[in-house]
């Protein structure tokens, strides 16, 4: 690759470079108006409320690459960790980075004893696919990722008492 790098768990100061990686997925999935949240909500949410955990690939001194995980909870499997998104800038593609922040990540799970690490990829996204097959994971074809918006959720509350 060239360069040093190094994956090693984000810092506050580290989130708004990891929200510009997740604008920057939206964009490359044609969706970047659907990105509502802010640093501050990174913040909040990953440090203050400890919802998700987060890695970066830091490359001589930069952020280039990250993957936000957060635990689940599956009633086959008991405890899971569910990878949200794992995101290398355009430029840093094929460097390794992606890999390096897999591994960290099945690392993480490995490490807190789960039975399952899981996420959802873009049908569309035919190289984060093959690599993931690759790697042994199984891609679940027969399963559909469903979302209920803010709309959605105003609209069923109560619906059925």
């Amino acid at each position: 690759m060239g360069k040093e790098y190094n994956i090693r768990e984000a810092k506050r100061e580290d989130m708004p470079a990891v929200l510009e990686l997740i604008k920057e997925l939206a964009e490359y999935e044609n969706a970047s108006d659907e990105v509502e949240i802010h640093v501050d909500d990174l913040e909040k949410e990953g440090f203050d409320e400890k919802n998700f955990k987060c890695f970066v690939a830091d490359v001589d001194g930069g952020i280039e690459g990250m993957a936000l995980v957060y635990f689940r909870f599956s009633t086959w499997k008991g405890r899971t960790v569910h990878l949200e998104d794992l995101i290398v800038r355009e430029r840093m593609r094929g460097s390794g980075l992606g890999g390096a922040l897999y591994n960290q990540v099945v690392q993480y799970g490995h490490e807190n004893g789960v039975r399952r690490v899981e996420w959802v990829v873009s049908e569309g996204n035919k190289n984060a696919i093959e690599f993931y097959e690759n790697t042994g994971a199984e891609i679940k074809k027969n399963w559909y990722t469903v979302h209920m918006d803010e709309h959605g959720i105003k609209k069923n509350i109560n619906k059925y008492d």
